[in-house]
């Protein structure tokens, strides 16, 4: 008989949201911080960072995919997911540090570094990221639970970014003593020191109990096929491509804003502590809101809201600070009830591709995620690097109206319109509260049958 626990327990939803605490400790560095650090630290161009960034992108077109097909045809003691935060963690966490280091090579050699260890951290973020976040469909089947447990993940993951976002220049100041190289590198080794250990109680924590049909066989044409016919999983697929763009976008180029354009460089340290916090303060509303209104509801809410809040940034002056902050708190909380929505909704389009279709294939739905997590991310970094070269920045200078016109639009009026636009994608989504009822109880019930 399969376990039928449907209610997680406190400690195995908080061991499950320390791995994205554990993602968070190396994933916000070059969220936030990479672009800034090829260009400012490293010392190769704002061009060449952002095309490093895309080229990575073509290659995660194959790695995703791939990734979420070994997954799902992992078979061990302890599940096809968690064993991955196992095997991961270390490989994760070395080349983190390899990543922020700084070799004295020349203009040519650091962009092949550069790209080289950009890649392969990528690779291996994929390799545990996407199990990690499949993990989250198959420990219970119920979707409203699933939607508590994403909130738990992400209310930890933004500690994590709390802390990355808050520290990380003070760290690297601290520890490199003038030295910027070294101080990203010291950084990243205790942030990366870190993460390992928290994985390792996420893989001791957490428990798999929802499994495919114990009739499936292994078909990956007809996986492939029903991902593509999977109508509210291409929904998501676009949503999260956009989304995580129109956060790259910001996320990167605010540390241009404080800067270049406020003036007070270490300011954006509060500018990100002050938004996780809001963040973490709106996230709880996720689970609640959902129920109330159904989640493409809520969705589609927040991201014309929090757009519109983006947009607003470009309105204040370098000197009116303040309202900066207050505005970019009204666009994180707006915001926050949505995170954990696009995961608990694609844990939902699994469960749609086994009632509709017969099968599932839960990790490479995922790789949807991880795929459009990293598309957006590059794509993102891609167009912050491309659009300071048209705005004729230059590193360490005085900027002109030019350079500075362009931060302002890239961490205001562009991302808010980007994410605004998500709106239009999720009108089409049609699994509500009453499908997901009636796909948990026949599912259930065809599992009874097989056993």
């Amino acid at each position: 008989m399969a376990d039928k626990q449907t209610t997680l327990s406190l400690k195995e939803k908080i061991g499950y949201g320390l791995g994205d605490t554990a993602s968070h400790f190396v994933w916000d560095m070059v969220g936030f911080w990479i672009l800034i650090f090829y260009t400012d630290t490293f010392g190769i161009s704002a061009a060449a960072a952002g095309t490093i960034m895309l080229i990575a992108r073509f290659w995660d077109m194959v790695s995703d995919p791939l990734m979420g097909i070994i997954a799902d045809r992992t078979t061990t003691r302890w599940g096809k997911f968690r064993p991955y935060l196992l095997w991961m963690a270390l490989p994760y966490s070395i080349l983190a540090v390899l990543t922020f280091t700084t070799p004295d090579l020349g203009a040519t050699g650091k962009v092949i570094y550069a790209g080289t260890t950009y890649l392969l951290l990528m690779t291996v973020f994929t390799a545990i990221n996407l199990p990690y976040s499949s993990l989250g469909a198959v420990m219970t089947s119920d979707s409203y639970e699933r939607a508590g447990l994403n909130s738990y993940r992400f209310i930890f993951a933004f500690v994590g970014q709390f802390i990355v976002t808050g520290t990380a220049l003070y760290l690297a100041n601290y520890f490199g003593k003038g030295n910027m190289a070294r101080g990203y590198q010291y950084t990243l080794t205790l942030f990366a020191v870190i993460s390992f250990i928290l994985f390792m109680v996420t893989f001791r924590t957490t428990r798999e109990r929802v499994a495919p049909p114990a009739t499936q066989k292994q078909d990956l044409k007809e996986d492939l096929k029903n991902l593509f016919r999977n109508r509210p999983w291409v929904i998501l697929f676009l949503v999260g491509i956009v989304s995580f763009i129109m956060f790259a976008l910001q996320n990167l180029s605010i540390a241009y804003y404080f800067k270049y354009y406020v003036g007070k460089e270490q300011s954006v340290q509060l500018f990100n502590v002050i938004g996780t916090v809001a963040l973490i303060l709106g996230i709880p509303f996720s689970k609640p809101l959902s129920k109330r209104f159904g989640k493409r509801n809520v969705y589609m809410a927040s991201s014309l809201l929090s757009g519109l809040f983006f947009i607003l940034l470009y309105i204040p002056g370098n000197e009116n600070i303040y309202a900066v902050y207050i505005l970019n708190v009204l666009a994180k909380f707006t915001y926050a009830p949505a995170v954990p929505l696009l995961w608990t909704m694609l844990a939902d389009t699994a469960d749609y591709s086994e009632w509709k279709f017969g099968r599932r294939a839960t990790g490479l739905t995922f790789s949807a995620a991880t795929f459009a997590q990293k598309a957006g991310w590059g794509i993102g970094g891609a167009l912050a690097g491309w659009m300071l070269a048209l705005f004729q920045f230059v590193p360490n200078a005085e900027q002109t109206a030019t350079s500075l016109l362009g931060i302002k639009l890239m961490i205001s009026v562009v991302p808010g319109i980007l994410y605004m636009s998500c709106a239009i994608f999720l009108w089409f989504y049609a699994i509500d509260h009453k499908t997901c009822l009636v796909m948990q109880k026949e599912l259930e019930q065809r599992r009874d049958e097989t056993e």
